[in-house]
């Protein structure tokens, strides 16, 4: 392990960003109790003075640059790398609370085998050994029969990356996360569909050059990826212009000049709106277009007859804002972002949404351009010496079969979570016989709970790799508990914001008792499955400082200061940055042959949603700034900040329906499905045709009890989903709900 000593803590700059520190919460031991993956944290034995490590956060995906400080042997605070473009020496809510994943006293402390029913969560205790020798003679078995095809792998974060490795190396192609399905899939589908590339992760937004940008269902601010909300801040303070389109009064909306109200599901309605104004009054960047794209005449008659009128009637807003905030978003182009957000599976229609996203970014000309999508670079490092390449699958991916002589999806670009769940129950194009979940809470992140479980329960075979007894955990035949980031070596981060740079991931403390590194886990797997020569290192210290130090960089100086830059490189188009568009006319593309081609629309057009039964009301979702969705709730810390969600409720309709702010409701979806009891918030700041609650809450993990049935869980009201048929998106914002007084 790499640390720097020094006598005192860094000065770190931090006190304009909301921050969550150690001594917030004083310095109360946590007592361990005797149910299986219960601990409280403890000193190292002997250690004295101060110490601090440089490593990188894992609470989001975005993975900030973390200085730790080790105060006498015990974790005691963490702070923003100044160095690293990711936080720039700033923490968010949860990364500064990443402690409480350490401390947490329902951590999963040893390997679990099941002994009841799925789902019972019944378990007994067993060595590392037992567990990986029992888990890898089930699999071996159902590959010897079955193929190795069979084993589905589900992953979230860098963490999965060597189990992830052992199971490709054990033959199966079947590799799939969340993130793409029911996340920012649409949305990429939509960029590359049009300009053949989409913003990446992290994107590629230029926002603290922007003077314009618009939020579109985005809520940065509350959606608190670190660079990203720093650089909105750097663009208010600057004096952009913010334009939002959001049903609900969001944070970001409480900042901006123009908030739009718009009905939830007609996006598509508003943006063909604001495209027709900038090409019916010439505002668009004509060059830009002439220059760089193809189909626009065809494109411009698509949406003759989309007037701001015209989506008025369908979204709810006044028409001369729709065509005020338009000519605005014209005033400053190419400097003008449509922001792309995240997390766009929300109609069904999501692809095309995305699509929309990116023709009205390339009416502004900003790909490329200062204050739009700067062009990014990145540092590649070659594999550890005698790594062999992954064998192939004869039989293919099993998530997006071929119906009537195409894709199911035609452009879906990776593999689909739901596409593996239905091979999982239909058993075509052959059945998958096991499930291997790496740190991704399946029952909260893929919608149709219903659908899940019977695909569980389908399964010969499931493990679980996590740091907590998670909903999906508890179905579970093996439980393996990961040692949390703060704990581990994992992969190298080699994302890309506006320079290249490499971050490394190294331990700050020591397990508190049996959890192991996910690196560890799948290397002694892979020995187990018969692939271990692809794990040629003895250790992953050993791997990351050879692929290091072949790149060219220091590897004792990565370890003190975390982070290492790679050469500066030119952004924009006019500083020479190589701008491409790897489309199959390679230029933009206004009107999409290839989706035309499919029998798909070549430019989006709008479905209203549906109506809400009466006396329902829509459900829609998001983020808090304090959380990462279901894999933060039980986090001590930010409970101490929001220990539950709360259903939105317009002030209007809650007086109508007799129901008091801080009231305990139960909701009763469309299905019947009822929700655990949730606290109302009656506020005017929500569109009286929806609700909304943030995702996450209301686990039914029993053993999990620092989240057992926290609020309610938007995850188990979603029984109606549409899928997007251009890439297999999962909608989470068709469902209705009524209140039930409690």
């Amino acid at each position: 392990m790499s640390v720097h000593t020094s006598s005192t803590a860094p000065a770190l700059s931090r006190r304009r960003f909301l921050k969550i520190s150690a001594s917030t919460f004083g310095a109360a031991a946590v007592t361990a109790c005797d149910a299986p993956g219960l601990l409280g944290t403890k000193r190292a034995a002997g250690e004295t003075g101060i110490r601090t490590v440089a490593t990188t956060c894992d609470v989001c995906f975005w993975k900030c640059g973390v200085i730790a400080t080790v105060r006498d042997g015990k974790l005691w605070k963490l702070e923003g790398n100044p160095i690293d473009p990711l936080s720039r020496g700033r923490l968010c809510p949860r990364g500064t609370a990443g402690i409480g994943m350490v401390e947490d006293p329902h951590r999963l402390r040893t390997p679990l085998i099941r002994t009841g029913e799925r789902g019972a969560e019944q378990w007994k205790s067993v060595t590392w050994d037992e567990a990986l020798d029992f888990a890898a003679g089930r699999l071996k078995k159902l590959a010897e029969t079955h193929g190795p095809e069979t084993i589905a792998f589900f992953k979230h974060g860098i963490g999965a990356y060597y189990v992830e490795h052992a199971f490709k190396a054990f033959g199966t192609p079947n590799v799939a996360a969340p993130s793409f399905a029911q996340c920012r899939g649409p949305r990429d589908v939509g960029f590359n569909l049009t300009f053949g590339t989409n913003p990446g992760t992290p994107e590629n937004t230029d926002i603290a050059n922007a003077k314009t940008m618009v939020l579109i269902g985005a809520h940065l601010g509350e959606n608190m990826h670190n660079s990203q909300v720093q650089e909105f801040g750097d663009f208010l303070r600057a004096g952009g212009t913010l334009i939002v389109a959001d049903p609900r009064f969001s944070a970001a909306a409480s900042k901006a000049q123009h908030w739009l109200p718009v009905k939830a599901g007609t996006d598509i309605a508003l943006l063909l709106a604001w495209m027709n104004v900038l090409v019916r009054e010439g505002l668009y960047d004509r060059e830009y277009a002439t220059k760089y794209g193809t189909g626009f005449d065809k494109f411009a008659q698509a949406i003759a007859d989309k007037t701001p009128e015209w989506a008025a009637a369908e979204t709810g807003l006044d028409a001369e804002q729709i065509r005020t905030t338009a000519r605005l978003m014209a005033l400053t182009r190419p400097a003008t972002l449509i922001h792309p957000g995240r997390r766009t599976t929300w109609n069904g229609d999501d692809a095309q949404r995305g699509r929309a996203v990116a023709l009205l970014n390339a009416l502004m000309g900003n790909w490329g351009r200062k204050g739009g999508f700067y062009i990014p670079h990145y540092i590649g490092l070659e594999d550890f010496p005698g790594t062999p390449p992954y064998p192939k699958s004869a039989r293919g991916k099993a998530d997006n079969p071929m119906i009537d002589g195409k894709k199911r999806w035609p452009f879906a670009d990776q593999t689909v979570t739901t596409g593996l769940r239905e091979a999982t129950i239909t058993g075509q194009p052959y059945p998958i016989k096991a499930w291997v979940v790496d740190a991704t809470n399946l029952l909260q992140a893929i919608p149709g709970q219903k659908r899940t479980l019977e695909a569980i329960n389908a399964l010969d075979f499931l493990m679980v790799i996590d740091t907590v007894p998670s909903e999906i955990a508890g179905y579970a035949d093996v439980v393996l508990p990961e040692s949390v980031y703060l704990e581990r070596h994992d992969t190298l981060n080699d994302d890309c914001l506006k320079m290249a740079f490499l971050a490394l991931r190294q331990p700050v403390v020591a397990p508190p008792h049996d959890q192991k590194p996910g690196w560890w886990i799948g290397k002694e797997l892979g020995k187990r499955l018969g692939v271990e020569k692809y794990f040629p290192w003895k250790d992953l210290e050993e791997c990351l400082r050879v692929r290091i130090t072949q790149g060219g960089f220091d590897w004792n100086e990565l370890k003190v200061k975390g982070i290492a830059q790679g050469k500066p490189f030119p952004m924009y188009e006019a500083d020479g940055a190589a701008v491409s568009y790897d489309t199959p006319s390679g230029k933009v593309e206004f009107f999409s042959q290839q989706l035309a081609d499919k029998g798909f629309d070549p430019v989006p057009k709008y479905t209203p949603p549906d109506p809400a039964p009466p006396g329902f009301y829509k459900l829609i979702s998001g983020r808090a700034p304090m959380h990462t969705f279901s894999r933060t709730v039980g986090n001590p810390r930010l409970q101490q900040v929001m220990a539950e969600n709360e259903i939105w409720l317009n002030a209007a309709e809650a007086k109508k329906l007799g129901l008091a702010n801080g009231q305990r409701v139960k909701l009763r979806n469309q299905d019947g499905v009822v929700s655990d009891p949730v606290k109302v918030l009656a506020t005017e700041r929500i569109r009286a045709d929806c609700v909304y609650m943030v995702h996450g809450f209301g686990s039914q993990s029993k053993a999990w009890k620092g989240a057992y049935k926290r609020g309610a869980s938007t995850a188990q009201l979603t029984t109606r989903v549409k899928i997007d048929p251009l890439m297999g998106g999962t909608s989470i914002h068709t469902n209705f709900v009524s209140f039930e007084k409690v």
